[in-house]
């Protein structure tokens, strides 16, 4: 995360460690996951297929005790929108995982010991009952069972979209070593919409942002050196929303 953001890592240490002690953030280094517990109050879905989304990052996060605490706030804030948000989110994440972790994850050593049942605060001041091995609603389960299988995609094709990136953004960082992980976010930006499932889209995206001065490193500000993001950075779920919504062009979203 240090190396990320681009921070001193003593700097990012101490600074990680107060928000870990004023409960902002919580941490399972082991398991590499991080979850800022508040993010949902200030950051609700606009809609369900918002959630949706969500769906497929869900899916890339290791198992461990951390997960299921983040999944039984998400399920409390999410559910408590309305009907169409809780089938959103049992649709596109499931039920919690009863997979017992090997070690508990940081900052949970005191919440084990806590009844099972809890009652969490939802957006409009409602209790709202969760546990571990909460039931999905049964008009929510008759609606999902016939989903139960997964829609089958077309296998992503990475040495293409690679070699349309390379091509359309030469002066962008060239693809060396695509890592497993880097190859997970551009499988879920593939998977989570029909449209973007062929090279056509794909050159369409990335003459898109080759429009763009501040993607293409034409924008300068004072010393700093010119950014001129990756694939792996633009297949980011927050990077690529943005990127389409047109954050970083005059003209409108893609």
């Amino acid at each position: 995360m240090a190396e990320e953001l681009d921070w001193d890592l003593e700097a990012f240490d101490e600074a990680f460690a107060e928000a870990s002690r004023e409960g902002i953030v919580k941490a399972d280094w082991k398991a590499k996951v991080v979850w800022i517990p508040n993010a949902i109050k200030c950051n609700r879905p606009e809609s369900p297929n918002v959630v949706r989304s969500w769906g497929a990052e869900w899916d890339l996060i290791p198992e461990c005790d951390l997960k299921k605490e983040a999944y039984k706030t998400l399920q409390a804030s999410i559910c408590g929108l309305g009907e169409g948000f809780a089938r959103a989110f049992f649709e596109s994440f499931g039920k919690a995982s009863s997979k017992p972790s090997a070690k508990t994850c940081a900052n949970q050593e005191q919440e084990q010991e806590q009844e099972q049942e809890k009652t969490y605060p939802n957006p409009d001041g409602l209790g709202v009952a969760s546990a571990a091995d909460d039931p999905i609603p049964a008009a929510i389960e008759a609606d999902l069972s016939h989903r139960r299988q997964k829609p089958s995609h077309p296998p992503c094709p990475h040495q293409q979209i690679i070699a349309a990136y390379h091509e359309l953004l030469p002066a962008s960082p060239r693809i060396r070593d695509w890592t497993p992980a880097r190859a997970d976010h551009l499988r879920c930006r593939w998977n989570e919409d029909p449209k973007r499932q062929n090279l056509d889209w794909w050159r369409r995206f990335f003459g898109y942002i080759a429009e763009s001065a501040f993607l293409t490193g034409r924008a300068t500000s004072g010393d700093r050196r010119p950014f001129t993001p990756g694939l792996d950075w633009i297949c980011k779920a927050e990077n690529f929303a943005k990127i389409r919504e047109g954050r970083f062009h005059d003209e409108e979203a893609a």
